[in-house]
This record gives C-alpha cells, structure tokens and sequence, in this order.
C-alpha cells in the first residue's frame, strides 16, 4: 500500500496541468459575414393564369360513320396516335375505281402515243394529210390529260381514305370527346379536343400604369419571373405584350413563355392554375443576409448578431424576399453587422457565451 501512494501523487500532479490548459484553450472562431445592401432588381409581382400554347380541337376531314374511338376525357396521347376511325368501305371503293380509271387512262395514253408516232412517220413521207396529223397530236394530248385527271382523282380517293383514321396532331391530354361511337360525322365535325403540357405560358393582366416599365427599351428589361407551387423560380425565356388594352379593366394582356422544364417533366403545372407572376420594372439597393446564416425558433426568424466585445446575441429580424443564395431584411439590422453563419455553433457558443473570436467569410484564428 505504501509504495502505491507516491505513483498516485505523481499521476495527480502530472494530470491537473493538462486539464487546466484543457479548460483555457480558446474554442474555434466563428465563421461570419456581414449584413450588405445588394442592388437588385425591383419586381412588380401579380396573379397569373396557366395556359397550354397547343390547344387544339381535332375535327373530322371527310365525311363517313365513327367506327371506333380510341382514347377517352384525361387520356394521354403520344403524337400521330390514332383516335377514332371513320368506316373506310365506301372510301376503299373510291381508291379502287381511281386506280381502275387510272389503269384505263394509261392504256389509252400508250395507244394514242403509238397511232401519233405511226402518223407522224407517214406525214413526213407526205403519205398522210396534215388534217390526220393535227388528229393524231389532238388525240395525244386527250390521253395525256385524261391520265393527269386519273392521276389527280386517285391522289384525292387516297388522301380521303387516310383521313378516316384521325390521328392526334401532338401529344398530350385529351380534355373533352364531343362524338360518340357511331354517329355519322362530315368535315369539320369536332372529334376530339386536348391540351399539351410540354409548352405552357402564363397569362397576366398588366395595370397600364405598369406596361411602360414592363416593355423596356431592350430585351434585357423585359424580365419576368414565374413562381411555382413548391416555392421556386423560373425566369421567361420570351414576352408578349398585346398592343392594345382591355376597355373594360384598362389592363395589357402579357404572355409570359414558360420554359418546358417548368411543368413537363415533373407535370406541376397544369392549364387554369393561378401562379404568382412578377416583372422587373427598375431596381433598388436591398439588405440582404445568407440564408445560411437565418434561424427559426419557434415562431421567431432570427440570426445570431457579434456585437462589440465580441459579444454573441439573438436578434429577431423580419424578412423580404428569398433569393438565391440569400434573404431580404426588411427590419431588425443594420448595414455591416456581422452574422453568425453556423447557427447551430453560435446557438451552443450564446449559452456558455464564451467572448468570441469572429472572422468574415471563412474561418481563422487571430493571433
């Protein structure tokens, strides 16, 4: 027992150092970044209507009874699929009496051909007169146009028969059938109604006051952006402003072109929803923060602020708009003040509130 105590007394004395410089090293910087004014771009923000650019009404090409029909109200279509087909017996027998006619005028053609070469070889030994010539050439050209005539009415039998089958011009959904399965239908008779979500735009009525600012000088002003149910942005890839306002609301209509990312893959967007549609019209100098740097608790949005001493505080702000890598302050702080970027760090760092070492942009030590 004795030779024990002077090995725990040494350990005692070796271990007690250790932890007190342990409990005196200064715990690592926080990474921060001041709050700055950004100039960014002034929006006017209003509701918008979703609309389909391909939205079409497929009718009836020739005239026949509705055999079969295909597809049906919310229905997908891919491009050239067939929708309904018209009863094809008479049109097949039209096909075949051109072709037959055709066949005809072909035979005729190679008689006339060889009675003219015929007369034409004993009028230039002056054995015919030049009335039989003139006969002969009259002839030909006969069979030549009656072959033309064939032809054409063959072409056109053809072209009859393959509008029975009715075959969607693009893909997309059908929204309404307007005829039924045997129903005798002639052209121009609607068969089949449906939209595309592959190009979708938007449609804004614009204040008058605001057309102006919406209309710009150049392509680079006519700005637009199209807010999206989940809460992101998309920017137009083209404006159209109608020339002329509505008399009743005094209101520009303006088509605003979605990209097809926007709702064809995904299909979050569908014809007759409401989006929240903004337009640049100038630009104003904003204070901004990370969004790294923006905290919730409870129901409070702050940021945890290093004030003078490098003393750490919670601080409620109010924001503005979200942007991409940032927020807009609206109350709550000032030009220059450094946030903490790491809530999570400077939430443990506020309890013990250890004074605090800041740098801006990246973490480092101070000598």
């Amino acid at each position: 027992m004795r030779s024990m105590r002077p090995t725990l007394l040494l350990a005692c004395f070796v271990l007690t150092p250790m932890s007190a410089f342990a409990d005196q090293t200064d715990p690592p910087p926080l990474s921060t970044a001041p709050a700055e004014f950004r100039t960014l771009p002034r929006e006017y923000r209003l509701d918008g209507i979703i609309e389909a650019v391909n939205r079409s009404t497929v009718s009836a090409q020739t005239q026949g009874q509705i055999q079969e029909i295909l597809y049906d109200v919310d229905d997908f279509v891919e491009k050239g699929a067939l929708l309904a087909r018209i009863k094809d017996t008479e049109h097949r027998t039209r096909v075949s009496q051109a072709a037959a006619d055709l066949k005809a005028a072909s035979a005729r053609l190679r008689q006339a051909q060889e009675e003219h070469d015929r007369v034409a070889g004993l009028y230039r030994t002056k054995n015919v007169s030049e009335s039989a010539m003139d006969k002969a050439r009259a002839d030909l050209d006969s069979a030549k146009a009656e072959l033309e005539a064939a032809t054409a009415r063959l072409e056109a039998a053809q072209e009859q028969l393959a509008h029975t089958e009715v075959r969607a011009p693009y893909s997309g959904i059908v929204i309404q059938r307007h005829v039924e399965r045997g129903e005798i239908v002639s052209p121009g008779t609607p068969i089949m109604s449906g939209i595309s979500l592959d190009a979708l735009r938007v449609a804004v009525d614009v204040p008058q006051s605001v057309i102006p600012a919406v209309r710009g000088d150049t392509d680079a002003s006519r700005r637009a952006w199209v807010y999206l149910p989940d809460g992101t942005r998309v920017e137009s890839g083209r404006l159209t402003i109608f020339p002329f306002a509505d008399p009743g609301s005094n209101t520009f209509k303006v088509r605003v072109e979605l990209p097809p990312s926007a709702g064809a893959s995904d299909r979050a967007l569908f014809p007759g929803m409401y989006v929240k549609t903004s337009f640049v019209v100038g630009e104003k100098s904003e204070l901004t923060v990370p969004k790294s740097a923006v905290v919730q608790r409870s129901e409070v949005t702050g940021i945890y602020v290093v004030g003078e001493g490098d003393h750490l505080h919670f601080r409620q702000i109010r924001l503005g708009r979200a942007l991409d890598d940032a927020y807009v302050v609206l109350a709550g702080l000032s030009e220059g003040e450094p946030v903490a970027l790491d809530p999570i760090a400077a939430g443990a760092r506020l309890k013990s509130q250890t004074p605090v070492r800041h740098v801006e942009g990246e973490e480092q030590r101070h000598d």
